[in-house]
């Protein structure tokens, strides 16, 4: 399942799970079109046997759409998710095309119907294992997200470096899709925003848990991983180093990376007491 078409529906797709292509002990980085995307099974000296991860990329001509899931107990639910979602690329992407102030919020209404609807609650229901799941769409000069469980989305520029400012959502534990699954609560938790870009330079990345966690956990400080990510270093190069760090600290997980860059030509907002230094 791990691949990249192009074809007359859309510009760009791919889409990959561990439980085809494992990655162990082998770094392996993809692109679709501009988007990046770096896979590393584990280590097999630390007893890395399986990769439970999972992605799924669409670009099209004033957006990306980037999904990247993190497997518990089987695949199952990895397969699940992405073949739910490339089933919806029609509703999806006519949602992408509207005026921007109206793709967000009908993006989620229509994911929260997907997901709370009663073929793929039992569809679930027959799964082994969870997954979790982050949906992020850069549109225009903004940046919204999804997120089921603790996979993380970054947004790095020079002026949030500066503050310490790094994640855009932050890790949620005991939460998943697939046999045990938050949309057949009651009440479905999950967390979702929306980030306006900075002027030039934004670097979005998402990752699963097996970079953060692996040796003295090196990239739980953020700043570590925009440090690999300068405007010198080109995002292949920095991919593959934070992977390659993952391999040689045994890391024993899968770690699955999606990363891309966006040049945003659209003035930023400042305090009203400082000059506007967006111009």
């Amino acid at each position: 399942m791990s691949h990249e078409k192009n074809n007359e529906a859309y510009s760009h797709t791919f889409e990959w799970s561990g439980s085809e292509i494992k990655y162990i002990d082998e770094i392996k980085i993809d692109s679709c079109n501009h988007v990046l995307i770096g896979r590393y099974g584990g280590n097999s000296s630390a007893g890395a046997h399986k990769n439970e991860d999972g992605a799924l990329v669409w670009t099209g001509s004033d957006w990306e759409l980037s999904m990247i899931l993190d497997g518990h107990h089987s695949s199952e639910s990895v397969d699940l998710v992405i073949q739910t979602i490339q089933k919806e690329w029609h509703h999806i992407s006519e949602i992408l095309s509207k005026p921007i102030k109206h793709v967000f919020s009908l993006l989620e209404s229509h994911l929260l119907s997907v997901f709370q609807s009663s073929d793929f609650i039992h569809a679930c229901e027959n799964v082994k294992g969870e997954t979790a799941c982050l949906i992020s769409v850069r549109k225009e000069n903004y940046l919204w997200w999804f997120s089921i469980g603790d996979c993380v989305l970054y947004l790095f520029h020079e002026e949030l470096h500066k503050l310490g400012q790094y994640a855009m959502n932050q890790r949620q534990f005991y939460e998943w899709i697939g046999f045990v699954n938050t949309f057949s609560l009651p009440v479905p938790c999950y967390t979702s925003g929306v980030r306006g870009l900075r002027k030039g330079r934004n670097v979005i990345l998402m990752l699963t848990d097996g970079v953060l966690e692996c040796g003295k956990e090196y990239f739980q400080n953020a700043r570590n991983i925009y440090n690999e990510l300068t405007d010198e270093t080109k995002l292949e190069t920095g991919l593959k180093n934070i992977l390659q760090h993952v391999h040689e600290n045994l890391g024993s997980d899968s770690a699955t990376i999606i990363c891309w860059e966006y040049n945003n030509p659209c003035s930023a907002q400042y305090p009203s007491d400082l000059p506007n230094r967006s111009e």
